[in-house]
């Protein structure tokens, strides 16, 4: 089984693919990428499994397209295979919905449940699947269900599994993660899971958070940014800069609770690097709230901005609502694109001539702000290299 990148990349997300034959195929979300090496074990010799994504129509047709591309027994799961299995009637192809794919049974296989644990040249550990929310736009909780959180203990083995197989850096991936724990005995917030692992397991050198819901930070998550093994992080789903578009994307916070969090992180944090999902063009938005999401750029101090734009899902409410046209929707998207890459443009060079620990990809390596950096020359898969950038071209670091 092999794992590459994709052409999908969704909301908040990186992208991940394989190789056409024999391969888990991941695409959208770190939480996809999370399951990869249970996947593959389910899966066993000789299939192809894609772990697909729905967030956006382009996601759908690129798990279409996966599918087409490969050969052999091919097996369609995830998002998109659960929201909406009819894009793969044609194709011959078996579907097990998100429900099932880390089950057993489904794939004719004995054991248990696997937990959703990936290593890579960094560890990727699911702590959380599902939302019980209900954004007009998003169709998660149509296609992973109600929020499901995995018990301390078992996230406390799996990172521990990692850090002693040689991992230096742990991503901690959930659909809602800052829901973790409203389901299980004690309620243990993130915040407290953070603090667990970083008191528990003292051999792991990074630990890094993915998406959060600027709704649900913690007081104890706040306080976890104090150990210096805590990346400077957090990409935050905020989708809009305007509040009326917010209560009308059903969002559970405000404009003026986003700015308040950001400034909370950074007095927990002062190098903290901020990220955030921003859509274009939902329906109703007119100029002026375009203009209040550009603004947030700045008010938020966002350095890492994934923008894009609306894309309607059939059975949401957002689909029903007067919409805007789709080259309004990408004229925007592209004024968005164009703030945010002039604010990483001088975030990236405050980097330049000072030195600066990375967990090697192989070509390039990661910053604890998540600043790419390629490499002169290729370095070992995992392994923390301190690095001096030299200069900035195409987006990326170069030492």
């Amino acid at each position: 089984m092999s794992v590459a990148a994709s052409p999908c990349t969704p909301a908040g997300a990186e992208s991940f693919s394989g190789t056409p034959a024999g391969a888990v195929v991941i695409h959208g979300c770190r939480s996809n990428l999370a399951e990869r090496d249970a996947l593959a074990a389910l899966a066993g010799p000789n299939r192809t499994v894609i772990n697909s994504c729905a967030v956006t129509a382009q996601a759908v047709r690129d798990a279409r397209a996966a599918a087409r591309a490969a050969s052999g027994d091919i097996i369609i799961t995830g998002c998109a295979a659960t929201y909406a299995p009819e894009r793969f009637a044609d194709l011959p192809v078996t579907i097990i919905p998100n429900a099932l794919k880390l089950n057993p049974q489904a794939w004719n296989s004995k054991g248990s449940t696997l937990a959703a644990v990936t290593r890579l040249s960094r560890g990727f550990v699911a702590i959380q699947d599902g939302c019980d929310h209900a954004c007009t736009f998003c169709v998660t909780t149509l296609a992973r269900g109600a929020s499901r959180s995995i018990p301390v203990a078992e996230i406390v083995t799996g990172v521990q599994r990692l850090a002693g197989s040689g991992v230096n850096e742990v991503v901690l991936t959930g659909i809602d993660a800052t829901s973790y724990g409203l389901d299980l005995p004690g309620v243990p917030t993130l915040g407290s899971l953070v603090q667990t692992l970083l008191l528990e397991i003292p051999e792991l050198p990074r630990l890094r958070l993915s998406s959060l819901d600027a709704a649900e930070a913690d007081d104890a998550l706040l306080e976890a940014f104090a150990d210096p093994r805590l990346m400077p992080h957090i990409h935050l789903s905020l989708q809009s800069g305007d509040d009326l578009i917010l209560k009308r994307m059903k969002r559970r916070h405000s404009r003026a609770d986003a700015v308040r969090l950001v400034a909370r992180l950074k007095a927990a944090r002062p190098d903290i690097a901020i990220g955030a999902d921003l859509i274009a063009g939902f329906p109703t938005e007119d100029e002026a709230a375009h203009r209040n999401s550009l603004a947030l750029l700045a008010d938020c101090d966002l350095v890492h901005a994934h923008i894009f734009p609306f894309s309607a899902r059939p059975g949401t409410p957002a689909a029903r609502m007067p919409q805007i046209p789709p080259a309004i929707r990408k004229r925007r998207a592209a004024e968005l694109r164009d703030a945010a890459d002039l604010r990483k443009y001088a975030f990236l060079q405050s980097h330049l001539h000072r030195v600066v620990e990375t967990v090697s990809e192989g070509a390039q390596g990661y910053t604890p702000r998540y600043a790419a950096v390629r490499y002169a020359t290729p370095q070992p898969k995992g392994a923390l290299i301190a690095v001096t950038p030299r200069h900035l071209a195409n987006g990326f670091l170069h030492a």
